[in-house]
């Protein structure tokens, strides 16, 4: 029972996780096309779990993931593509004290 369970699980989240190896290259040059549209969201856990945004400077932000799509003094806002869920986006929104991050958050809807 255990296992059917299991693979149950599998099926069910099948697509949903990725595993994209974050390429800070890949990033910056992304354009949302029909054979990428949700590369950026894909490498998101990556990105998350090998890099401490938080306490990076804006110029370290600026190099890792280039130029924002939005900006203002204390906020940078980098579009994500599409989530694979349904028709829904995604959003990363870094959030600045003075020059540092002291926030960051995905956003998907």
């Amino acid at each position: 029972m255990t296992i059917g369970l299991i693979i149950l699980i599998g099926f069910a989240l099948k697509g949903r996780v990725t595993h994209e190896k974050f390429d800070s290259a890949k990033w910056k040059n992304w354009t949302e096309s029909e054979t990428e549209w949700s590369l950026r969201w894909d490498m998101m856990n990556s990105l998350r779990n090998n890099y401490d945004l938080k306490g990076m400077s804006k110029n370290d932000i600026l190099k890792l993931l280039g130029e924002p799509e939005s900006k203002t003094e204390n906020e940078f806002g980098y579009y994500l593509g599409y989530s694979k869920r349904g028709i829904n986006t995604g959003r990363l929104t870094i959030k600045f004290d003075k020059n540092k991050v002291t926030d960051f958050s995905v956003w998907d809807g």
